[in-house]
């Protein structure tokens, strides 16, 4: 499976990219960034933020892996009771995910529209 970032232009901020409940997700791995937390963890906290909506553990341990297979998270695997557990931990903080996305997003623009892009780029400019 490949993950990839898909683009609402009708959004603003991060919503143009991540869902309420994945943008809740990411914060609660930003605010502390050194303590890495397991997929429990988020889950709980986004679901504490969201009342009275709940999102699943499995849509999280699928976002989180997502976001790791695209270099935004860091997963490592520990021991622990019942076999191992993913620790996730921000890879980029917030503004570095912000860069991530625009560049991703302009990137596939010059493959797709390149002379295009660069027209648009050069009268904002």
């Amino acid at each position: 499976m490949s993950a990839k970032l898909e683009l609402d232009t009708s959004q603003a901020g991060l919503r143009m990219v991540l869902k309420d409940w994945e943008e809740e997700a990411l914060r609660s791995l930003w605010e502390n960034p050194q303590q890495g937390c397991i997929s429990r963890e988020v889950c709980d906290r986004v679901n504490q933020r969201l009342k009275p909506e709940t999102i699943s553990r499995a849509s999280i341990i699928n976002f989180l892996e997502d976001m790791a297979s695209m270099g935004v998270l860091d997963k490592t695997e520990i021991a622990g009771k019942g076999g191992y557990r993913g620790v996730c931990s921000p890879k980029m903080d917030e503004l570095a995910f912000k860069k991530f996305v625009a560049r991703t997003a302009i990137e596939a623009l010059m493959r797709n529209f390149p002379e295009e892009t660069r027209q648009i780029i050069e009268r904002i400019n």
